[in-house]
């Protein structure tokens, strides 16, 4: 299994300009809506903002995974972002968030959707690669690192 399987080029963006969790979920779950017709944007960040209400998906070292299950999808979708200046995401480590990685999956898809977040969760350990993420100059680079994994 390929994480690239599940992101494309569209969906990788890397200036994100929110700055509050709820506006991050909004501009990440935006581009969704023109390329997956089943994606309502507004219903995406409602089902992230209650996954939210559960416990933090900002797990520290500026990373924040936000995920969750979105009736009408037909597949998983992962959208992959960075945060120049940060967004407080009420991290475990109490750090602002610059690398975020949104996954949404069906409702009846459980054993798939945790085999993606286990491996962002993998990818992300690597100290290396979460350097080159935060310091790509612009979407092509960022697509350009992501597209092998």
């Amino acid at each position: 299994m390929r994480l690239s399987e599940y992101l494309s080029q569209d969906l990788v963006l890397s200036d994100l300009k929110a700055t509050a969790k709820a506006e991050v979920l909004a501009e990440l779950a935006a581009p969704l809506g023109a390329l997956t017709p089943a994606v309502d944007p507004a219903g995406a960040v409602a089902v992230l903002l209650e996954r939210e209400s559960l416990g933090t998906t900002g797990i520290g070292d500026g990373i924040a995974i936000p995920h969750g299950k979105l009736p009408g999808l037909t597949r998983i979708v992962v959208v992959a972002g960075r945060s120049i200046q940060g967004v407080e995401f009420d991290s475990l480590d109490f750090k602002p968030c610059h690398i975020f990685f949104l996954v949404l999956a069906p409702e009846q898809v459980a054993g798939l959707h945790l085999r993606i977040l286990a491996q962002i969760s993998r990818l992300l350990k690597d100290e290396s690669f979460r350097r080159s993420f935060v310091a790509a100059p612009n979407s092509q680079a960022l697509w350009d690192l992501l597209r092998d994994t």
